[in-house]
């Protein structure tokens, strides 16, 4: 990390020609990456990511400027093209900073890159022979253990200077399932914001069983039919319809570019009222937690739907200039390569008021959709597409056979309408939401819910 001194100059420096504020992003992220292949080992690989990022604002307009050149050298040249860019003033501008530390609420144990790596491999190792060994149909195995150890250093011209390290570790399993000449896929992939320790509150052998089971599952499943029909929608990564479908229009990033179907509808009814919707970055040991956003600013649990009615949106520090609005922490980046924009933390729609039991039983012909796979949606009209990784047919209120090849396809501001039944087993699953500053960790999650009507894609 850099001294404070080579800080206030650079600072000052970038605001000399006319910006209205400046700020220094550092940043020291090693990535770690195991990966087994039919139990022997495919990859072993550990890379490091060290750079600044150098951003100067003029009202809404913003310059940002990059380097690995982290020499007192490379970095004035950096925070010159910077200024450059910004105007053709020449006033050169004092800064004074003062170091505020924030509290650490992610504790870790086992830091993964002082763990040993007989110690990981042997982690993955009982995961993907428990998923081998689940059935004679598992055809491959293939598993990632995955870790990250991300600190991070931020000033800025309004005399911030602060620092924040966070670790995060994840395995994830496929198994492929084999017979007759035809493949199915099962997959599982926790993660937190944790070091090894994590695997006490997911053991290996569970992820491994539980990726093989979905497997087996889709290989003996006929295919959904296709219709409109009532979903019931599980817990854990059901909620990668809202997070996809709702999340991205409630972003500062659309909404204050006038890009979002939510814009202007601050307290509006925008769903049922038994939908609540929440960001929360400060869930301890979380996904997608942090500290502190990449702007330097606490996260917060930021209601965005209360009982149907939009309460907030998620915004950055340009989205907070241009819509007049308070920063939210929600200020994010991959790197910095990249420029922070809005980007949601763990969002999840919270516990409702329906029996989870009621919520299948009130089903007379529909479509259980266990667990949800990936998607598309176009923020502006909030239109999506996701797959269903592991789904079965609801008849007279009982699950039935498992059906494969499903999709549920519409639109973010219906279904917030649809949702007609909220549960109450809110759970959260994790995943790499990929936006305009580059792919972070989010969580999504959402208790049991039911969609009264959406077109299920299927033949």
């Amino acid at each position: 990390m850099l001294e404070k001194r080579l800080l206030e100059e650079i600072l000052g420096i970038a605001v000399s020609t006319g910006a209205d504020f400046a700020e220094v992003y550092c940043e020291l992220t090693r990535n770690g990456r195991v990966v087994l292949m039919g139990g022997k080992i495919e990859t072993i690989a550990d890379n490091t990511v060290s750079g600044v990022g150098i951003r100067a604002f003029l009202g809404t307009r913003t310059v940002y400027g990059s380097t690995s050149d982290i020499t007192r050298e490379g970095l004035i040249k950096c925070a010159r093209s910077v200024a450059e860019a910004m105007g053709d003033k020449h006033a050169p501008q004092n800064v004074v900073l003062t170091e505020r530390v924030f509290p650490n609420i992610h504790p870790v144990k086992v830091v993964p890159s002082t763990a040993e790596m007989k110690t990981k491999i042997s982690l993955l190792r009982e995961a993907c022979t428990a998923a081998s060994e689940y059935d004679e149909r598992i055809a491959q195995v293939v598993g990632n253990l995955l870790t990250v150890d991300h600190t991070i250093q931020i000033a800025n011209t309004e005399g911030l200077l602060t620092s924040d390290r966070h670790m995060r570790t994840r395995m994830a399993v496929n198994a492929i399932a084999s017979a007759g000449g035809e493949n199915q896929s099962g997959s599982a992939s926790p993660g937190r914001g944790m070091g090894l320790e994590v695997f006490e509150l997911f053991p290996p052998k569970e992820i491994g069983i539980s990726a093989a089971k979905q497997a087996i599952t889709n290989l003996t499943a006929d295919y959904c039919p296709a219709g409109q029909m009532t979903v019931a929608i599980e817990n854990g990564f059901g909620g990668v319809i809202f997070h996809e479908a709702c999340g991205h229009s409630l972003e500062a990033t659309s909404v204050g570019t006038g890009r979002s179907q939510m814009c202007g509808k601050l307290g509006q009814k925008i769903a049922n009222e038994k939908v609540t919707a929440i960001d929360d970055g400060t869930i301890p040991n979380a996904w997608g937690s942090v500290n502190i956003d990449d702007e330097g600013h606490p996260t917060q649990k930021n209601i965005l739907i209360e009982n149907g009615i939009l309460k907030n949106y998620m915004i950055d520090r340009l989205g907070s200039r241009r819509m007049g609005m308070p920063m939210t922490g929600n200020g994010r980046r991959e790197s910095y390569l990249y420029e922070p924009t809005s980007r949601m933390t763990n969002t999840y729609i919270a516990n409702g008021p329906d029996k989870n039991e009621d919520i299948i039983s009130s089903i007379e012909y529909g479509l259980y959709a266990k667990s949800m796979g990936g998607g598309s949606v176009n923020p502006l009209t909030g239109a999506f597409n996701f797959a269903v990784n592991e789904g079965y047919i609801v008849r007279n209120g009982k699950i039935c056979e498992a059906v494969r090849g499903a999709s549920l396809v519409g639109t973010g501001s219906q279904i917030l309408q649809d949702i007609d039944m909220v549960g109450q087993n809110l759970d959260t699953a994790q995943g790499m939401c990929g936006s305009a500053s580059g792919s972070v960790p989010t969580d999504v999650g959402q208790p049991l819910i039911r969609v009264s009507k959406i077109t299920v894609g299927g033949r």
